[in-house]
């Protein structure tokens, strides 16, 4: 398995403490892991899985997991290419 770090930036232009995501599409990874993927926080994740419009996950017991793939196709789903087609299409809501 290859695992790639991703570079995030707080706000201020700190670097915050990157860990590795697996580059195998079905490699399942933690909800941390899938928020820092995504650039968002895990209570947005959270917050999605109870009231929808997030990634699809996997819950196995009380472990919940998201496919690479599945958020990628998600990153996908809401990639728009101006402001008017976010709000046609309703992305982000």
């Amino acid at each position: 398995m290859v695992l790639v770090l991703i570079d995030r930036k707080t706000a201020k232009g700190e670097h915050m403490q990157s860990t590795p995501i697996a580059t195998d599409p079905d490699a399942a990874i933690t909800e941390g892991q899938a928020a820092e993927f995504l650039g968002i926080s895990v209570r947005t994740l959270q917050a999605w899985r109870v009231r929808g419009g997030g990634p699809r996950y996997c819950k196995i017991g009380r472990a919940v997991r998201y496919q690479r793939r599945a958020l990628l196709s998600f990153q996908q789903e809401h990639t728009v290419s101006s402001t008017t087609e976010a709000d046609t299409r309703g992305v982000g809501q």
